[in-house]
């Protein structure tokens, strides 16, 4: 079964270049029996519902090529409103990049695209979830279409040809956006709007971590049994004081770096032999990311009091760097290491043959209610009584 990649990171053997802050732990290549294995842990997540099939993948493709054109075609639209010059009108381009799970090519079957809309420093961000908004509901594939402009990042949720989309907008000081366009490029958030910069962010991030792998398929294979792993045993959610899938994603990212040659199976059985061992509130890093001096707020403990009180720190590795878990509170994190612990023992289970694959991936038996965890927890109470 194919799996996109829709970056121009590397893949294969690793190479010379180094990755990660620290030195690697093992170069050792795979052997026999770990590829025996790594094919066993494909087979299982392929009947636990891990991947889309060819034609739910070329539907994917299809529907972000579509809102991408409609994208495009307004921005002509608006430019001829507001009396712009036929030369700047003939080249304003416009682009739509799609980000996290799709864009690492991991989604799974029914997950939602999310997808960053870059336009030229004339268009306003009104104009975005104004006309655009507009123009996105009259079209008959898109249906359930809201625009909430009142969040940390403001957002058009919609389905689109029966898929669920949400689009961030960012306007940048360009009069045209190419398909080339280099959006790793920190200068990009000189004289921005903080606004934009996170609605930046989430692509530079998925990015980012693409080109810190020494194995891009390696990475796709491991996080999809890792995401389905916490899935099952309920430890895959912001919103409750767990982990969302931008830290699992850098958390996988991290064992790649570590060791660069090996297997998908011997990959996640390092995953939770690392993990189990680790000294939190000591971060977990891809990369040093250096303040580029835009006045963007950013994690760094040493300057930020609050930064100090993360319980279980996961930094993004593209400027301004953010803790992607900062909702975890002590209950929560003493839940998944005791998630992590059991996932250590069950794959050297797996290891001696003395277990399926199929044992890491049942499903708990416990049922989180939202508003009775939160009070049982004492959400955030950790950090209120530490300020």
């Amino acid at each position: 079964m194919s799996v996109p990649i829709k970056s121009q990171a590397p893949s294969g053997p690793a190479p010379r270049k180094h990755f990660g802050v620290t030195d690697i732990i093992s170069l050792d290549m795979p052997g026999i029996c770990d590829m025996i294995e790594s094919s066993e842990l494909f087979k299982c997540l392929i009947v636990n519902g891990a991947f889309e099939n060819n034609s739910d993948l070329l539907h994917r493709e299809n529907s972000v090529k579509n809102v991408e054109s409609l994208y495009k075609e307004w921005l002509t639209e608006m430019c001829e409103a507001m009396n712009v010059p036929e030369i700047v009108t003939a080249k304003v381009g416009g682009k739509v990049f799609p980000f996290g799970s799709y864009h690492l090519g991991v989604h799974s079957k029914g997950a939602d695209i999310d997808a960053l809309c870059v336009g030229p420093g004339f268009i306003q961000r009104d104009d975005f979830f104004t006309s655009f908004f507009e123009k996105l509901k009259s079209q008959k594939e898109v249906k359930d279409i809201r625009a909430i402009q009142d969040t940390f990042v403001p957002v058009i949720k919609m389905t689109f040809d029966g898929i669920e989309m949400d689009l961030v907008f960012a306007q940048v000081q360009r009069r045209s956006i190419t398909d080339h366009v280099n959006l790793l490029d920190d200068s990009w958030f000189n004289g921005i709007d903080r606004r934009c910069a996170r609605s930046l962010n989430g692509y530079r991030v998925s990015e980012t971590i693409l080109h810190q792998l020494p194995n891009v398929e390696n990475f796709q294979m491991v996080l999809r049994a890792i995401k389905l792993w916490a899935k099952r045993r309920k430890i895959y959610s912001n919103s409750l004081g767990f982990l969302g899938g931008v830290s699992w994603t850098i958390m996988v990212a991290r064992i790649c770096q570590l060791y660069p040659n090996a297997a998908p199976s011997t990959l996640v059985k390092k995953f939770f032999w690392v993990y189990a061992r680790w000294e939190w509130p000591s971060p977990i890093l891809l990369k040093k990311v250096q303040d580029c001096g835009y006045k963007l707020p950013f994690w760094d403990p040493m300057v930020n009091r609050s930064d100090r009180l993360d319980l279980m720190p996961i930094i993004t590795p593209a400027y301004p760097q953010q803790n992607t878990s900062f909702n975890v509170c002590p209950s929560t994190l003493t839940i998944m290491k005791e998630e992590i612990v059991r996932g250590l023992v069950i794959t050297e289970k797996i290891h001696d043959k003395k277990a399926p694959w199929s044992k890491l991936f049942e499903a708990s038996g416990l049922c989180w209610d939202v508003q009775a965890f939160r009070s049982a927890a004492g959400f955030f109470s950790y950090r209120e009584a530490a300020s």
